[in-house]
């Protein structure tokens, strides 16, 4: 069935913010890959991703002028005087941008109160558009989600990581592994119904917080792996200095489960 996604006027922003933005993106793929600079911690960077942060943050700032902004590209402070702070990744899975592959995308969500409370992201290759209201669901092209279990007729279902997962951890998760290289497109497979666990060892708050809404709204779990929880976001710290082990499930008992057999390497 296909529900209509309700959308206040700050999702409807969010969404078409994030459509825009990977129209934008596109003018800048290239199947056979692009140029690609390498930042000082040794992440990806290339010139569309300049471009992309850019437009959202003109945008966020010509209609929402009272809030903060917190973005991979340019502030990584989180505001000490914003109740709504938008957190951006304007092309997450860059690695996989620049050399020509599909899976990346644009990441928008807008906090309150250092809480996630909208959410869209925008992977234009694959046509899906994921939206999120805290209360009100979550969706894909406007078809509400659910995470949900393995199912017994389905006997195919997945295990979504990074490509760090590995070699960090010892894992002796049941299920099939698969390395997607967008952490933002990784923790959505759970809250689309394809994957039952997915595990990101070292992202960014922009990476993941708009899926972690996402994957909240379809009834999924989403926390840290171990330590203090990552909402509600602390004013004055630098988050570009922050990375956290990220575990999602379909369910309490599947995130229990992952978490039994995921353990740090010695």
């Amino acid at each position: 069935m296909v529900y209509s996604a309700p959308m206040n006027d700050v999702l409807r922003f969010t969404s078409n913010l994030a459509k825009k933005t990977g129209e934008l993106l596109l003018e800048y793929y290239h199947p056979s890959g692009i140029t690609t600079s390498i930042k000082e911690d040794r992440t990806a960077v290339t010139e569309a991703d300049l471009a992309a942060d850019s437009l959202i943050s003109e945008s966020i700032r010509e209609n929402f002028p009272e809030d903060g902004l917190l973005s991979e590209e340019a502030n990584t402070i989180y505001p000490d005087d914003k109740s709504g702070v938008w957190v951006v990744d304007p092309l997450d899975g860059t690695t996989n941008f620049s050399l020509g592959l599909h899976y990346w995308g644009v990441s928008i969500a807008r906090l309150i109160d250092g809480q996630p409370d909208t959410a869209a992201l925008c992977f234009p290759m694959l046509g899906e558009l994921y939206t999120a209201q805290r209360g009100e669901g979550s969706y894909l092209n406007g078809t509400r989600l659910a995470a949900k279990s393995p199912d017994n007729n389905q006997p195919f279902t997945f295990f979504a990581c990074c490509s760090r997962s590995h070699r960090r951890y010892d894992i002796k998760v049941r299920y099939k592994t698969r390395i997607i290289g967008s952490a933002a497109y990784g923790l959505t497979t759970v809250a689309r119904g394809s994957a039952v666990l997915a595990f990101e060892v070292t992202p960014k708050i922009w990476d993941f917080s708009a899926s972690w809404l996402v994957v909240q709204e379809a009834g999924g779990v989403i926390q840290v792996l171990d330590g203090d929880p990552v909402y509600p976001l602390s004013p004055g710290v630098d988050y570009a200095r922050n990375s956290f082990p990220i575990l999602a499930a379909a369910t309490p008992e599947l995130w229990s489960e992952g978490r039994s057999k995921i353990a740090l390497k010695a």
